[in-house]
């Protein structure tokens, strides 16, 4: 399975020279997205890690699924002053 025929790529958005990935195409294949976190999986097994650090936002998306699949922890990064409660830097 090729997962880059399930991320689109609109040229010149949203200025020119970039090239955006739209990943709902991936997230809407079950088996593509199964794939797309195996792989992340296997990436990540060189690593000696309790945690997966999920980036905002599609980070959280991943991140949540990768932690799932591989049996650990998860962490949120999001921007400043996004949430109410007792944050670390």
């Amino acid at each position: 399975m090729n997962l880059l025929d399930y991320l689109p790529g609109v040229p010149d958005f949203p200025k020119p020279g970039i090239l955006f990935r739209d990943i709902s195409p991936l997230l809407a294949d079950p088996a593509a997205f199964k794939e797309a976190i195996a792989k992340l999986d296997e990436l990540a097994q060189s690593f000696d890690y309790t945690h997966i650090l999920g980036i905002e936002s599609r980070g959280f998306i991943f991140g949540s699924a990768l932690a799932h699949h591989a049996h650990k922890g998860l962490a949120l990064a999001r921007k400043p002053n996004k949430l109410p409660l007792v944050t670390h830097r």
